[in-house]
């Protein structure tokens, strides 16, 4: 252990009663983080679980929703070149363990990723054995690394990416960051700026495949009720989606200096369920009427709210099928931009911000083929937004033009499937 790892571990270790605390608050808001907080330290009940499907596990660590629902799309090509397999999912955040729960087949195991201390690693990998590991995205620790390496486990960074300002803290702790990622067995990127900045690091880039979320196929049902919403609307509905803290306030900011936006209904569903009491809150001593999501069920949404706050998980697809236009939560605050992908599989386009760089290549290709516009702030956003749902052919292209452009990137879930098939394969005859 090279020194930087060695004081790494020692930090990591005399922080865990700060990671209980931390767990202990979470809790309050989201009651899945109570959940098996042993497994978080490498304790894993019962104690025999998984021996006997030790050397058989595929693990997939899908660190939050976001790359749950990638690892989603990932895990039916694989299960359809390994049968016989059996998923060990790990997450480290309360709605990725619900959204993944729903992939499990019987004889797959769901746990936590322990916290990335050395014993705590060492136990989860002496319980479980695994056949291989896939981390999806960005998940490189340092202390999981170098022990799948010790115990010969090879692991697959899948839907690699990297933006420019994670690269930058990465070279700052180069000692720390270039074993972790030289350590990786393959790295399947998603884009060849995401490829250039992984190598720079010492990754293993074999191929640049793309990014998973292409590959999504909205829920139909989801679709089809969003569409009768928008057909019975008594007017364009606008959605700001996957709104991160502060975009709220940005957006009522222009509520009151712009009165035209009164002519429209509008739809904010914040990113994080954390947040769905706070928003409501900060909309209704605004003076605004709000219609929640979870009070209205199976009716049709009220038409005398001027906002509908939409505080559901998994109902994105509805949410973009029944808007004309969407503002990307995530760009108008400097938090890089939630992904537009999904949007444009529901033919939604979008209106993005000046802070993308979560889906920077994706924002631009979008923008390109005119499936996406580019605004400098919420003010400007707002009114592009308004623009577009006022103008029924410009609408049309739009609209046609995400959903061109959502398909004509499909295929990364197939092939990064076979990719880690011939791995294991590899791995096998070693």
């Amino acid at each position: 252990m090279n020194l930087a790892r060695a004081l790494y571990s020692l930090l990591t270790w005399a922080a865990q009663p700060l990671l209980r605390r931390k767990l202990r608050r979470r809790a309050q808001a989201e009651p899945g983080y109570a959940q098996a907080i042993a497994e978080r330290f490498g304790h894993y009940q019962p104690p025999d679980l998984g021996r006997d499907g030790a050397g058989q596990w595929i693990w997939i660590h899908a660190v939050s929703l976001g790359e749950t629902r990638a690892a989603a799309l990932l895990l039916e090509p694989l299960r359809a070149h390994l049968p016989s397999m059996r998923v060990l999912l790990t997450h480290s955040t309360a709605t990725g363990r619900a959204e993944g729960a729903k992939l499990l087949h019987p004889g797959d195991v769901q746990v936590w990723l322990p916290w990335d201390t050395p014993g705590a690693v060492q136990r989860f990998l002496e319980q479980f054995r695994p056949l291989v590991g896939i981390l999806m995205e960005t998940e490189v620790w340092p202390n999981l690394v170098a022990y799948c390496r010790q115990a010969s486990i090879p692991l697959v960074l899948a839907n690699a990416r990297l933006n420019a300002k994670s690269f930058a803290g990465a070279q700052r702790w180069r000692s720390l960051s270039h074993p972790a990622y030289a350590g990786l067995s393959a790295v399947l990127a998603q884009t060849q700026e995401d490829a250039e900045r992984l190598r720079r690091l010492g990754a293993p880039v074999t191929a640049i495949m793309g990014n998973l979320k292409f590959d999504v196929q909205p829920d139909a049902a989801l679709l089809a009720q969003g569409a009768a919403w928008r057909v019975a609307a008594h007017r364009p509905i606008l959605l700001l989606a996957s709104a991160r803290e502060g975009e709220e306030a940005q957006w009522l900011a222009q509520w009151r200096t712009q009165p035209d936006m009164r002519r429209y209904q509008w739809l904010i569903v914040p990113r994080h369920p954390q947040r769905f009491d706070a928003v409501a809150e900060l909309l209704t001593q605004s003076g605004l009427q709000v219609a929640r999501r979870s009070q209205w069920g199976e009716r049709m949404p009220p038409r005398d709210a001027d906002v509908w706050l939409g505080d559901s998980l998994g109902e994105m697809p509805l949410y973009y099928a029944c808007a004309q236009v969407a503002l990307l939560g995530g760009s108008f605050a400097p938090l890089g931009g939630q992904n537009l992908i999904e949007a444009a599989a529901c033919a939604c386009p979008v209106v993005v911000g000046p802070h993308s760089f979560n889906f920077a290549q994706a924002a631009e290709q979008a923008c390109a083929v005119g499936a996406a516009l580019r605004v400098t702030d919420m003010a400007q956003g707002v009114q592009q937004a308004m623009a577009l749902a006022q103008h029924p052919r410009a609408l049309a292209q739009a609209r046609q033009a995400a959903l061109a452009f959502a398909q004509a990137h499909r295929g990364a879930a197939l092939a990064s499937a076979q990719a880690i098939a011939r791995l294991l394969v590899q791995a096998d005859h070693h």
